[in-house]
């Protein structure tokens, strides 16, 4: 299989999980809304709690939808049930939509594998897709997810934790830039849950400078990526335009989960810029000590900022770096990105039998 195929197949399982971003954000975001200054307004009843929780828990959905679109993707319908399986396994040992992309293409290989080299009598084939599969598909894909990517992802963790809380005490541009850009360098993945526990914790302890850099980390990927295409226009599909449409007002209220696929289809470049422009903002917040009260809200948390003014300039300063930096480094869009298929196929099983298979030509 080729890089460019493997591509392919990660488009596939991102367009299957834009509608889910699109619908449990604005609901998320619709519900954060109306809860007003405080997340505790939401309560446990009413519309706006209701629209929220529907939201949340419909965002916890993401990573195993992602990872069993892309296994679909790769060896066909049998590959679902495991990859909603190794999806969910992600979620749960903190490896965000990249481990779920990982975990797609595992098991789709995984069911090539089997699909491949497990034979049975005719009179057994037709257990073949509903039982032999799925099993041997999920009990392997596991056994690697768990022992491979687990604990190298949780020593990372800790190891950033322990950085960022012995930065605490040191030089604050320095410091505010880090947790700027940890706030967005993973687009709401396990990085950026790290600096959220460590911003959480400070506010917990008093200190709420912290948290405006995560705050601004969160927001700043839709508004520069927006500013970017703006500036930009030839270097984002049609689809990708209309992506930032419900991603523009998601990333108010500080979810930036509805950017994910456009960065997903220029990882490197999207990371780059919003890293750069997130970390010249946190520097600047927390260089000039704006400090929240609250944990989070987006634009609805300003008002109560010790200097709105200031967070609405670094905002500012980090999306327009972020734009214009993005724009320099991003290549156009080709004809083959505009109109690509993002239904994908199933693979059958001559193309299996065939030069399918597992060679992956670099």
């Amino acid at each position: 299989m080729k890089l460019k195929d493997i591509k392919g197949h990660i488009l596939t399982g991102i367009s299957y999980m834009i509608p889910l971003i699109v619908a449990s954000g604005l609901t998320m975001a619709i519900g954060r809304a109306l809860a007003g200054s405080s997340i505790s307004n939401l309560g446990d009843t009413g519309i706006a709690y209701w629209l929220y929780t529907t939201g949340q828990l419909g965002m916890t959905l993401m990573v195993p939808i992602l990872c069993a679109y892309i296994a679909f993707s790769v060896a066909g319908r049998p590959a679902l049930a495991p990859g909603f399986i190794i999806g969910y396994i992600a979620t749960q040992i903190k490896a965000g939509f990249i481990g779920g992309m990982l975990g797609g293409l595992l098991v789709g290989f995984v069911v090539i594998l089997i699909k491949k080299y497990v034979k049975l009598p005719k009179s057994l084939t037709g257990i073949l897709p509903v039982i032999v599969i799925p099993f041997l598909a999920t009990s392997i894909s596991a056994l690697i997810m768990f022992g491979v990517l687990g604990t190298p992802i949780i020593w990372a963790t800790k190891v950033l934790t322990d950085f960022l809380t012995s930065l605490s005490g040191g030089a604050k541009f320095l410091y505010g830039a880090i947790l700027g850009g940890m706030s967005t360098f993973d687009f709401g993945g396990p990085v950026n849950k790290v600096a959220t526990a460590y911003c959480n914790a400070m506010l917990a302890e008093g200190i709420g400078d912290a948290k405006v850099c995560q705050f601004l980390g969160s927001m700043i990927p839709p508004f520069g990526i927006a500013i970017s295409a703006l500036i930009s226009r030839k270097k984002y599909t049609h689809a990708e335009i209309e992506t930032l449409k419900s991603a523009v007002p998601m990333g108010c209220v500080m979810i930036t989960e509805g950017i994910i696929p456009i960065a997903a289809r220029d990882l490197i470049r999207v990371v780059i810029a919003c890293v750069v422009g997130s970390a010249v903002a946190g520097g600047l917040s927390m260089s000039w000590g704006i400090s929240s009260p609250l944990p989070n809200g987006g634009f609805i948390a300003f008002p109560f900022f010790s200097d709105p003014m200031k967070a609405v300039i670094c905002l500012v300063v980090g999306s327009i770096i972020t734009g214009v930096v993005l724009s320099v480094i991003k290549k156009n869009v080709t004809e083959e990105d505009e109109n690509f298929n993002d239904l994908g196929y199933e693979v059958s099983d001559e193309e299996l039998e065939g030069d399918l298979a597992i060679e992956i030509i670099e």
